[in-house]
């Protein structure tokens, strides 16, 4: 059983990628050896234990402030956004090539997620998010008699 489909936005910034799937069929990035994730996609793990799924995803650099977790019908979204300070007079940079991160993560929950119970905590760098089953998907085990 797949526990969460990822369901990925439209790239705005990728109008070649687009443009190759376009004409080629949305298959053509793992063709080329892509695993169809954006550089830039903080990775998850999704494991299935007894009582409920987990996700973990990295996000180093970002404070919880700056992460966004929103839950809509079935699907869950994950969003972050940092920007870094704006420039002090006494810095002159040479080079710079970072100021602003932004992400967004999209999952299909299983029908066997309660939805309603979802918890999320964030230390150093990984968002957990804690997804209780309903109580009638849990695997019950009872005794048989032997006659």
């Amino acid at each position: 059983m797949a526990l969460m489909k990822y369901r990925g936005p439209v790239d705005e910034a990728f109008p070649v990628d687009r443009l190759a799937s376009e004409i080629f069929g949305s298959n053509i990035a793992r063709l080329l050896g892509s695993d169809g994730i954006n550089v830039h996609t903080p990775r998850v793990n999704i494991t299935e234990r007894a009582k409920d799924y987990r996700l973990e995803m990295e996000a180093p650099g970002f404070d919880k402030k700056d992460l966004k977790v929103e839950l809509q019908e079935d699907t869950l979204t994950i969003r972050g956004e940092h920007t870094v300070e704006q420039d002090k007079e006494e810095e002159r940079y040479t080079r710079r090539e970072f100021s602003r991160s932004a992400f967004e993560r999209s999952f299909v929950l299983p029908n066997t997620a309660d939805s309603a119970k979802v918890g999320a905590d964030y230390t150093n760098g990984v968002l957990t998010l804690t997804i209780p089953k309903r109580e009638e998907s849990k695997p019950k085990t009872h005794q048989i008699s032997i006659k």
